[in-house]
């Protein structure tokens, strides 16, 4: 141990109220935090000699891989600065977990309960096996996160082992029909667990992830032995310091959903009053040599502080070049849990969620209906009641899983729109359009979709 301060790298290239908690427990507990992020973050080989650049002495791995086209890179990228310096959450265990059925097929192969399931490349060989599952059972991409990706279907209808240019997957409905669905989030970091939640599904979905608007409770002194049990073992069978670890009860006894290496932690502290915050930053501190006071981390863990620390970068110019630009109308990839295809798409910064024509939505299968939504237009002030469904873009070789408004667009040019929802990522230039060339009406009057 080392009495001087020690400089904890959190890579993060994302902006989330976590990543601020995390770095703003370091310097609580008497250490330097640093940001590493695009805009200070670089690795340099000099005369066979690696420096990393800002110096740290740890680096706490927040890369959040499993919503971007690409997660190669970032796994490339969180592998670099592990091979320079400890790293918490190796990349190696986060491509295990963030796969969800290899981390099943690892969680299986350790003698931990999950759910039966069925990976298969070809289209014939995953819907000779639909039967095994029953009537109803859940369709997932094997890459996900924020429950995009995840659907509860009626077996009865073929499934396709691609959505979008993501490989995906069956797996039995865990469920209990006398109590109202919900699963359990255990957080464990560095072998303990800090706290639990239930997890309740929003009226009108089945999936319970908080950024859903799930409903939450605190699950930590209720938490059985069984599912303590299941919860360590999993994140350690994975290989984690840290984890979010999502179980659900049957009437068997309880099973892993899944082992998530950036899960947010937002709606466990609201639940429980307990934040990880300060036990990843004390784990990252002593991996790096360091010593904290145990009574300061439990004094720490009652606050959530997500205020923008002092060690985050100046954010990056938006000319830079960095931030991609979007046309007009865009040539896209969409799809839903039957198939995909490409389709022209027009931007409109004026609607708050993307919507999708019904022929089309039918075409890929996009669905179920999650929901239904009203949107107010100029024309219409009380607002239409519009069904609303999850989809995957692709754009560019970046992916988006969002939940898009069903409407009839017969009447409109192109069958998809594309809202805030998705061009907060982008910069619109409104004079490129795919479509030059194309045999095209004039533009039609798109509604400025707000949803009530």
């Amino acid at each position: 141990m080392t009495d001087d301060p020690v400089r904890v790298g959190v890579l993060s290239l994302h902006t989330s109220k976590e990543t601020k908690a995390i770095c703003n427990a370091v310097e609580a507990l008497g250490h330097e935090p640093v940001w590493l992020r695009r805009e200070n973050a670089a690795v340099s080989i000099e005369d066979g000699e690696v420096s990393v650049e800002p110096d740290v002495d740890v680096v706490a791995n927040r890369m959040l891989l499993s919503n971007i086209e690409q997660p190669a890179e970032g796994l490339g990228l969180a592998h670099t600065f592990g091979r320079a310096r400890p790293i918490l959450n190796d990349p190696s265990a986060v491509l295990t977990a963030m796969h969800k059925f290899a981390s099943a097929v690892a969680l299986a192969e350790d003698g931990v309960r999950v759910p039966d399931a069925l990976l298969a490349l070809s289209n014939d060989r995953l819907n000779r096996g639909r039967d095994r599952f029953g009537t109803e059972g859940v369709y997932k991409t094997a890459i996900g996160t924020h429950g995009g990706g995840t659907w509860k279907i009626d077996l009865e209808e073929p499934v396709n082992p691609m959505v979008g240019n993501r490989q995906a997957f069956l797996q039995d409905l865990i469920d209990r029909d006398d109590a109202r669905h919900h699963d359990t989030r255990v957080y464990v970091v560095g072998g303990e667990i800090v706290a639990a939640m239930n997890r309740y599904a929003p009226e009108g979905d089945w999936r319970t992830n908080v950024a859903l608007g799930g409903d939450v409770e605190d699950a930590t002194a209720s938490l059985d032995e069984e599912a303590s049990e299941m919860a360590l073992q999993a994140a350690e069978t994975v290989g984690l310091d840290f984890a979010g670890v999502d179980l659900v009860q049957g009437y068997d006894g309880w099973y892993v959903l899944e082992v998530n290496p950036t899960a947010g932690f937002k709606g466990l502290f609201k639940a429980s009053g307990r934040s990880p915050a300060p036990h990843m930053a004390r784990l990252a501190i002593e991996r790096g040599g360091g010593s904290v006071d145990d009574e300061r981390v439990t004094e720490l863990s009652a606050v959530f502080d997500d205020s923008t620390p002092a060690c985050m970068p100046a954010a990056r110019r938006i000319n830079d070049g960095q931030t991609p630009i979007i046309g007009y109308i865009e040539q896209v990839n969409v799809a839903g849990t039957q198939g995909a295809t490409q389709a022209y798409a027009k931007s409109d910064t004026g609607a708050t969620r993307s919507s999708i024509d019904t022929k089309l939505a039918a075409e890929i299968g996009a669905g179920p209906i999650k929901s239904m939504t009203r949107v107010k237009s100029g024309s219409v002030k009380s607002g239409k009641a519009r069904p609303v469904v999850d989809l995957v873009v692709g754009i560019g070789g970046e992916q988006h899983t969002v939940t898009a408004s069903v409407e009839d667009r017969s009447h409109m040019e192109y069958p998809l729109l594309l809202g805030r929802d998705i061009l907060q990522h982008y910069r619109v230039d409104v004079q490129r359009r795919a479509d030059e060339g194309r045999d095209a009406e004039s533009d039609e009057e798109e509604e400025e979709g707000t949803e009530e």
